[in-house]
């Protein structure tokens, strides 16, 4: 994964919050199914890639980046299916879990 996607465009001191939701949006789109698999710890590596190379303050995300109650939404097709038809590619996909994790990332990251 890139995580220049984020890094270069959502910058401190300000971290501006329409770019980096922008910008986070676009990194994790793409792996919207993998981010929500609650058998993996993919929501928990990329959080904590994100803080290894962005140095973002706990939260930012998660407190910036809300559309609807349950996550973003994503309106490319995901990485896993690559194939999908064009009505697939169209529907908007939910990053549902994201929140959450996230909280649940940074609980155990204060501990």
């Amino acid at each position: 994964m890139d995580y220049k996607v984020i890094t270069s465009r959502c910058q401190g001191p300000a971290f501006p919050a329409e770019e980096c939701c922008s910008a986070f949006k676009e990194f994790a789109c793409p792996y919207v199914n993998q981010i929500n698999d609650m058998n993996s710890d993919c929501a928990k590596t990329m959080f904590s890639y994100l803080n290894i190379y962005g140095n973002y303050p706990p939260g930012l995300f998660a407190n910036e980046c809300k559309e609807t109650k349950v996550g973003l939404l994503c309106h490319s097709p995901p990485l896993s299916s690559p194939n999908a038809s064009n009505a697939d590619s169209t529907t908007p996909r939910l990053i549902t879990l994201l929140i959450s994790t996230v909280l649940a990332f940074l609980v155990l990251a204060l501990m």
